[in-house]
């Protein structure tokens, strides 16, 4: 009996050797990390070395233990209310009891440690929770406080730009300023000064006719103070042209009323009946130099000068010396076919004539532009053919024909047109057909020499009433007309 007794106890002491030690390793095997368990430990298989060793799997074992426990349950502690499990707590000095009350009881330093930080613990968690919402109330606080950084720097950042752009703004309107700071300085100082003298002449210059239309004003009162009477009383037989009033009885040379349009009113010309059977409108009288002919555009587009006065006949017979007026002579001249003719006479009584069987004036918008062909006559063919003087292209320059009017303040000649210091109406003297510039001026400066010199001219050019091809360049006419009707077969 003793000794099966005392092999038990053997059997007994090797299992529990052996379940020591498996413990060991599992707690070394539990403790350590997961990442290790695919490495080869201590519990792990070896590889076998291919032809030195072999693997047999089955080996007989001892079977195990089932009866002869040393121990009975334990038994259930009783469960806690509103808790499943409560730890026990364990004594603060003394010892303490180990999990696993078979191991005995911990030392009393392992117990003071523990029990130390459990209250550590909870003072810690206390804390923490304390300062966790001063944390969060900190950490809101640092955004807040971010964000209104930002913002402060974006809004640095933009008046910064605003400021720069403000500067450079200021800058270009400071440049505008001092430049028209010098141009008004220097109108002030310079253009002020000289425009002040040239109006003071002006104006001394509108004081002086100011005083000669007040002396005129006075003459015309003395000429006044008796009734006026009529000393060309207009016939009473009219008609559209000179020729409509010949056909009606008009067969006297004087002054009619003619109206071309019953759309406009009548106006007075002067009437030619006998030359060349009558019938002739004269449309431009020189005579004795008694009407100055340089004059502006729009006065020889209305037409000026004397119709006619009265010889002592009681009528007024006797021409004067006028221009009709452009627009008139270009309604009259585009109403039909239109014959011109042009007579001339020197300082000795001789007299010539040109005339051309076709004549056409056109209107404003095309500055009146001349058109003539068919001539006749024995003063020389001056507006087709230019002045027989010259020769090619010099000859060709002193053609009429399809030349726009001209005067000094309405440059269309051929001369440069534009440049004024080079205005054939200027240096001629008179409103014209002008190419660059005339063998014809009949609306020239008036000499009454006759023969005339360049020093005499006020330009030095041929500016007299000059028909080249009779007379030549300097040699002034004593009387020039230009008279018009309709054309017919005689």
């Amino acid at each position: 009996m003793k000794t099966l007794l005392l092999l038990s106890l053997c059997v007994y002491v090797a299992w529990a050797q052996d379940n020591l030690d498996f413990d060991d390793y599992d707690i070394e095997a539990t403790n350590s990390p997961d990442v290790n368990r695919t490495s080869v430990d201590a519990r792990g298989h070896r590889p076998l070395v291919k032809g030195r060793e072999s693997y047999t799997p089955s080996r007989y074992s001892p079977p195990p233990i089932s009866n002869g426990g040393r121990y009975r349950g334990r038994p259930t502690p009783a469960p806690v209310r509103g808790s499943h499990s409560q730890e026990e707590e364990q004594p603060e000095a003394g010892g303490c009891t180990h999990a696993a009350k078979e191991m005995g009881v911990l030392c009393p330093t392992g117990c003071e440690l523990k029990t130390m930080l459990l209250k550590q613990e909870r003072n810690v968690r206390t804390s923490i929770n304390e300062l966790k919402p001063q944390v969060d109330q900190l950490s809101r606080s640092s955004n807040n406080i971010y964000n209104y950084v930002s913002s402060m720097s974006n809004s640095l950042r933009e008046r910064q730009r605003i400021v720069g752009d403000n500067s450079r703004v200021v800058g270009r309107y400071t440049d505008r300023v001092e430049d028209q700071h010098a141009y008004i300085k220097e109108t002030v100082d310079t253009v002020f000064p000289s425009s002040i003298r040239v109006l003071e002449g002006v104006l001394d210059k509108v004081r002086l006719k100011i005083q000669k239309l007040e002396k005129a004003i006075q003459a015309q009162r003395e000429l006044c103070k008796e009734p006026c009477k009529t000393s060309c009383p207009i016939p009473v037989v009219s008609g559209k042209e000179c020729e409509e009033i010949y056909r009606r009885g008009g067969r006297d040379s004087q002054m009619y009323l003619i109206q071309p349009d019953s759309f406009y009113p009548p106006y007075k010309v002067f009437c030619d009946q006998t030359t060349n059977n009558g019938g002739w409108v004269l449309i431009q009288s020189r005579l004795d130099g008694s009407v100055d002919f340089g004059r502006r555009w729009d006065e020889y587009r209305r037409g000026f000068g004397n119709i006619a006065f009265d010889a002592g006949k009681g009528h007024c017979e006797t021409p004067g010396e006028y221009w009709l007026g452009n627009e008139r002579i270009s309604q009259l001249t585009k109403m039909a076919a239109t014959e011109v003719l042009i007579e001339m006479q020197d300082w000795t009584g001789d007299k010539v004539h040109a005339q051309y069987r076709q004549f056409t004036i056109q209107s404003d918008t095309s500055n009146y532009v001349m058109a003539v062909d068919g001539y006749s006559g024995n003063a020389g063919n001056c507006l087709l053919e230019g002045s027989l003087e010259l020769f090619g292209i010099n000859r060709t320059m002193t053609i009429h024909n399809g030349m726009m009017f001209s005067t000094y303040d309405r440059d269309n000649d051929n001369w440069t047109p534009g440049d004024p210091s080079k205005q054939c109406s200027r240096e001629d003297g008179g409103g014209w057909w002008y190419n660059r510039c005339h063998s014809a001026n009949p609306n020239g400066r008036y000499y009454t020499t006759g023969a005339y010199t360049q020093q005499m001219a006020k330009h030095g050019t041929d500016d007299g009433v000059v028909w080249m091809n009779w007379k030549g360049s300097w040699y002034s006419l004593k009387a020039i007309s230009m008279k018009i009707r309709p054309f017919f077969d005689s």
